[in-house]
């Protein structure tokens, strides 16, 4: 038996060695890692017409390879693709690129135009109209005439967000107090899907879809959940005492942008929650738009009493237009396709356009009754 152990000894003794060693822990410098891959694009041309070359400037971050899909079965491999669409139609262009820090994607609709065709805009105007309680929407082309998408009686809006890749139209019902509600549905008004209850006062609500995220502008929060209800983090962002009014997303750089009237400021924050911030100090407004393609905010400032523009830094700011009243704006949005501005006037029962540095301003449709949260489609 003494024999038979110090033969089995060695081996048994090697193998705790051998174990010992395989838990041996390993430290990471996280300094050293590749930093974070981010997939973006912008386009030089200010009007997409079939039969003309559209040339796209990648503006991605950290990247190795660039994989292009250009909605029409056609793609590329080039860092900074030109491309020609022979029929017009709305393209959905795709961009993914790879680096040593990972993977990063990014989607945007262009709408390819025939110059000689006399059919107008095929875009429509989404916009909640609080004093009938209801979701409309209205073709870009001038003169036409405003439908009702769907009826929201008993349910008071003030913000909505689009979701251009699966067709969705997020909606903030803040009726009462502490009963305070997100609502989904298709671009139709059909299929309402109940996300979110029991919330302070939702004003609104900006998509992240990279991250299959939402963030919310409730009470003194900025709220945040997935995309279907799920993971609900009510203080994901909290401003003590505050009331937020408006929430925005930038998929470039991946900032949320926030609006608390009660000390008046305009804050930004990482994606995550960290790094928040002041942007802009002594605005007092409802309405906010970042614009991701020219990298600007634009926004309602009840203070100076007009529609402002500013870098995403909050620098650089100037007055559009001037309001007539004493509400502003409490919907923005842009058509890409045509640089135009649109933004509502709560209080004049107005829905305005104008070129992106305000020139050009103009009455795009009236007699709207208390026009609010907006997008184009």
């Amino acid at each position: 038996m003494t024999i038979l152990l110090k033969k089995l000894f060695p081996a048994f003794l090697l193998i705790a060695i051998v174990a010992l060693a395989g838990c041996k822990k390993t430290t990471y410098n996280f300094d050293d890692l590749p930093p974070t891959v981010k997939s973006f694009f912008s386009i030089g041309n200010t009007e997409l017409k079939m039969n003309e070359p559209i040339q796209f400037k990648n503006e991605s971050e950290n990247a190795e390879s660039y994989s292009w899909d250009f909605g029409d079965e056609t793609k590329s491999t080039e860092s900074n693709p030109t491309k020609t669409y022979t029929q017009p139609g709305i393209y959905t262009v795709k961009l993914k690129v790879v680096g040593a820090g990972g993977t990063g994607n990014y989607t945007r609709d262009l709408t390819i135009i025939d110059p000689d065709a006399n059919t107008g805009s095929d875009k429509e105007l989404f916009f909640i109209e609080y004093g009938t309680k209801l979701i409309r929407k209205i073709s870009l082309v001038p003169g036409s005439a405003a439908e009702t998408v769907i009826n929201m009686t008993g349910k008071e809006a003030h913000g909505m967000a689009y979701d251009s890749i699966n067709k969705k139209i997020y909606y903030c019902d803040f009726q009462t107090s502490n009963s305070g509600k997100i609502l989904r549905m298709d671009a139709d008004g059909t299929n309402i899907v109940e996300l979110l209850s029991g919330l302070a006062a939702p004003y609104g609500v900006a998509i992240n879809l990279a991250e299959g995220k939402m963030y919310i502008a409730d009470g003194p929060n900025v709220s945040r959940a997935n995309l279907d209800g799920s993971g609900y983090e009510k203080t994901f962002i909290t401003v003590t005492d505050g009331a937020m009014r408006a929430v925005g997303f930038n998929r470039k750089t991946n900032i949320i942008y926030y609006y608390e009237v009660n000390d008046e400021n305009m804050h930004a924050a990482k994606s995550d929650g960290t790094g928040a911030g002041i942007v802009i100090e002594g605005a007092y407004g409802y309405g906010l738009l970042i614009d991701e393609v020219h990298n600007k905010i634009y926004y309602d400032d009840r203070n100076k009493t007009g529609l402002m523009q500013a870098n995403l830094d909050g620098t650089g700011i100037i007055k559009l237009a001037n309001f007539t009243g004493s509400r502003g704006s409490s919907g923005i949005t842009i058509d890409y396709s045509a640089n135009k501005l649109y933004w509502a006037e709560t209080n004049n029962n107005l829905i305005k356009r104008a070129n992106l540095d305000g020139t050009a301003a103009e009455t795009f449709v009236s007699g709207v009754n208390n026009p609010r949260g907006m997008f184009i489609k």
